[in-house]
């Protein structure tokens, strides 16, 4: 009631008083710009949010309601529509990118070729003759296998098929395939046994397959089974080798395999800007651009 009556008294101080009037006398914070801001449509706000997850990799609804000046009801709806959507991934407090995914093994083959092939070429240039090597599964990590010298001998144990097929022509490359259940996605082998016999490996390096890696939530992977395998590749390995596109840094998937300061190396594109990179450099990880 004394609002609408400082209205119609007071028309050209309205807004200062009125603004007066709800932050002393009903205890309502008023921020200094909403009176002069517009609102924006649904798809508005989602499409701003979704750019600010781009450029910094995680946003917070508490940020996300001062900068779009909304509820944060309003944001955790719209992150909650956004997750159900499968653009981001919801997490306590706001929201991580989400990894790229396809289910389509052969095509994902094809997807960032040329930089695939350039990260897997840094990446085998790594490994060194005499070494125990694990190769983890994945496209990139297959194309790994293609690029490793035919004069290396060294021994290989995969869980992988393809990689397996790979080395059938590198004659001094000893292969040990472990069994298991086959996981499509990543044509890997997974499954206890597949744990066990990775546990009784003492390797040189790993070479692991990325979906997602992310400075503070470590690398994760859409399948838990296939997380079991991907940590006991790690934890009997004296090195970690993560090759991964840019495409991959920065996002999230549901099961965490393990800390990204775990990792010894991270080889991933030479256009990979410092900003992206600096977060993984200060866990210590050796940086390799392909």
């Amino acid at each position: 009631m004394l609002a609408r009556h400082l209205y119609r008294c007071y028309p050209r101080a309205t807004l200062t008083i009125i603004t007066a009037y709800y932050r002393i006398v009903k205890g309502v914070k008023v921020r200094e710009n909403d009176h002069n801001r517009a609102p924006l449509l649904t798809e508005e706000r989602r499409e701003r949010i979704l750019g600010a997850l781009r450029r910094e990799g995680k946003v917070t609804a508490a940020d996300l309601s001062r900068a779009l000046g909304v509820s944060d009801d309003t944001i955790r709806r719209d992150l909650d529509a956004l997750a159900e959507a499968g653009l981001l991934r919801r997490v306590y407090g706001g929201a991580l990118r989400r990894a790229p995914t396809n289910e389509d093994y052969a095509a994902r083959q094809a997807e960032g070729a040329a930089a695939k092939e350039a990260v897997a070429r840094a990446t085998a240039a790594l490994i060194r003759s005499g070494q125990v090597v694990i190769l983890d599964g994945g496209t990139t990590t297959l194309a790994v296998a293609r690029h490793l010298p035919r004069d290396l001998e060294a021994t290989v144990v995969t869980t992988s098929p393809p990689v397996a097929v790979a080395l059938a022509d590198h004659p001094g490359v000893e292969v040990i395939t472990i069994g298991g259940r086959l996981y499509r996605y990543a044509m890997v082998n997974v499954g206890a046994s597949t744990v066990e016999a990775l546990r009784a490996i003492r390797a040189d390096v790993c070479v692991l397959g990325v979906l997602a890696l992310h400075p503070e939530v470590g690398l994760s992977v859409l399948d838990h089974e296939e997380a079991s395998a991907k940590r006991a590749m790690m934890d009997v390995s004296a090195n970690v080798v993560a090759p991964a596109l840019v495409s991959k840094l920065g996002t999230v998937a549901p099961f965490v395999v393990g800390p990204a300061s775990a990792l010894t190396h991270l080889v991933t594109e030479a256009e990979a800007p410092n900003e992206l990179l600096d977060p993984y450099r200060t866990l210590g990880l050796t940086i390799v651009k392909g």
